[in-house]
């Protein structure tokens, strides 16, 4: 009877999702027989669906479970944690899995094995089984690596284990393995599923989101660039990076062939999806109202003001973050000789990616279906125009989609776009300085620039000091992705695996600016000709800015032993074979 229900559900789930880009994200085939699933291709990539389902990551990119690894973990915008605060316990990052569950780390991971068992004593051959290997493989790769980012060596489980009996559970308790024998197995699965897969699938309309030998290949050169940073390379070993290296020159060569590039955009490149040249690795979203395909997205809406009728206002700019851009010029502010830097006018003469990341009190922000609309934020007598104020004093602009009237922002379906080509270039950039390759890094960092719009300069330089050493051209590379991925996920992450946290933020608060109306101004006159000012003139006579602190509980307070989380207590409990990492008392080594 179960068979017979799931079968029917396939068939149901076909019909419905046929020629559809959200058959990616929907159907789960796990309650069918799969002597039935893996003799027929159809029936077995509607069952990989659900691996993607279960595996592509969210608006925002990977977090850990606690959603460890947003903006309001960096100095890209604020908010309290246990990690910033530094009172983290062993049973905070539960990413590793305490209990049977289908949806944590391991029992995604036992969904992929079961399917690539089941793929393996199925009837499906030649090259559609390989490109049904390739992606579980891919997804195989990329939750091992999640893990190992978080806790060092993890267990590695490369088939499923059985469910029942006493000797099932006693052989589940496995060890860990080493980290190092972690990236080995990470890095062989992603070389299958470069092997295996296509660089283009035949119909974009259909596959479009689907992974690639190129994104198979990106994401091997982050892993490895992971892996050759001091958080797991403390001694520099060359041979790390060299690796890295030869992963990022692989990615680079697969995807530039197929089509891949910089987007000539770099704010609308988020709202084009078929043949989209920046977008290697992605999560569909659609603008389903109701169906059950219903997939959006959730940042817009989440993000825009709320005074505007819609939208949450969350992930605020903070006062460091707006400050952190460079100049038209490509200096940073107070480092221009072209271009002057003032606090009271911020927002003059910025590298161009500046007004598409951020929005401030008075810029123009196309919302709404509002393509003149400007932004108002300051305050009066101590109160605020807007009915719903920002805290810092400014909201975020990347990927609002600023052609959605107000009844579409919630049903947004902007795609997210894990990995970026840029990212691609800086994984290389980065890798290639590790090998003392400094001109190769010179290369890509230029070409992110002049996308970006900054001035090219005499030297061509594109606001780079010349002849940069390794150590400065690394600092280069870090400034630069802070900039081009502001508030996609990543700046947490490289702050940590760079073991630049406690440095970066340690013992500061981060701020916000409040922006008033000087008390010498007439609200409601200076309310009929606000939209007119030049913005120069509106802050040079209308406002001041007063700077705010945001962390007001406590100073950062970042612990060297978060560099690997603790596996959580349960999971020790549960498991004799676990050994805790040494940090937290333990006897593992996540080094090896």
């Amino acid at each position: 009877m179960t068979m017979k229900k799931g079968y029917f559900g396939l068939l149901i789930a076909a019909v419905a999702l046929a020629g559809c880009k959200d058959v990616l994200n929907k159907t789960d085939l796990s309650a069918a027989d799969p002597s039935i699933i893996f003799r027929d291709s159809a029936l077995a990539t509607l069952s990989l669906n659900y691996v993607y389902d279960q595996n592509l990551p969210a608006w925002g990119g990977p977090t850990a479970t606690t959603s460890l690894g947003g903006s309001s973990y960096t100095d890209e915008s604020y908010g309290e944690s246990k990690y910033l605060e530094g009172s983290l316990t062993v049973t905070d990052v539960t990413d590793f899995g305490t209990a049977l569950n289908a949806t944590n780390s391991y029992g995604k991971i036992r969904t992929i094995n079961s399917f690539l068992q089941d793929l393996k004593n199925g009837t499906i051959k030649g090259g559609t089984r390989n490109r049904l290997l390739g992606q579980a493989l891919f997804f195989r790769a990329w939750r091992y690596f999640e893990l190992v980012k978080l806790y060092g060596g993890v267990p590695l489980v490369l088939t499923p284990q059985e469910a029942v009996g006493v000797e099932a559970r006693e052989a589940a308790f496995l060890p860990r393995n080493s980290t190092s024998d972690c990236y080995k197995q990470i890095s062989a699965d992603l070389d299958s599923a470069i092997a295996y897969l296509p660089a283009k699938w035949s119909n974009p309309a259909v596959d479009w989101g689907r992974i690639t030998s190129g994104a198979a290949a990106a994401l091997k050169g982050r892993v490895l660039l992971y892996a050759a940073s001091p958080q797991f390379n403390p001694n520099d070993v060359t041979d790390k990076w060299k690796a890295a290296y030869d992963a990022g020159k692989q990615a680079v060569a697969i995807l530039s062939a197929n089509g891949g590039a910089l987007h000539a955009s770099f704010d609308q490149m988020w709202f084009q999806e078929q043949s989209n040249p920046e977008a290697v690795f992605i999560t569909g979203y659609n603008t389903s109202s109701g169906d059950q395909a219903k997939k959006n997205n959730g940042y817009d809406n989440a993000t825009r003001p709320k005074y505007t009728g819609t939208g949450g206002g969350s992930n605020q700019p903070s006062w460091e973050m707006v400050k952190a851009f460079p100049m038209l010029d490509g200096k940073k502010p107070g480092e221009s000789t072209k271009y002057a830097y003032s606090d009271s006018t911020f927002f003059k003469n910025r590298d161009p990616r500046f007004e598409k990341t951020i929005a401030y009190n008075g810029s123009t922000w196309p919302l709404n279906g509002n393509a003149g609309y400007r932004l108002w934020t300051y305050y009066v007598g101590g109160k605020t125009t807007e009915s719903s104020a920002t805290n810092t004093g400014f909201y975020t602009r990347k990927a609002i989609n600023p052609t959605l009237e107000a009844s579409q922002v919630q049903y947004a379906g902007t795609d997210w776009i894990e990995i970026r080509y840029a990212e691609v270039l800086l994984n290389l950039a980065e890798a290639a300085v590790g090998i003392g390759q400094l001109e190769e890094a010179y290369t890509q960092l230029k070409a992110i620039r002049k996308r970006a719009g900054i001035e090219a300069g005499t030297d061509g330089l594109y606001g780079l000091k010349a002849s940069m050493t390794r150590a400065e051209l690394f600092d280069a590379i870090l400034y630069e992705r802070q900039i081009e991925f502001a508030f996609e996920g990543k700046r947490f992450w490289d702050l940590r695996r760079w073991k630049r946290i406690e440095k970066t933020l340690n013992g500061k608060r981060r701020t916000g600016v409040t922006v008033d109306l000087k008390a010498s101004v007439d609200a409601g006159t200076f309310l009929t000709i606000r939209d007119g000012l030049k913005l120069e003139e509106a802050y040079s006579n209308y406002f001041t800015i007063t700077v705010k602190n945001l962390d007001t509980k406590y100073a950062i307070n970042w612990k060297d032993s978060y560099y690997y989380f603790p596996i959580p207590s349960s999971a020790i409990d549960n498991n004799p074979k676990l050994i805790q990492n040494s940090a937290w008392g333990g006897g593992f080594d996540p080094l090896q």
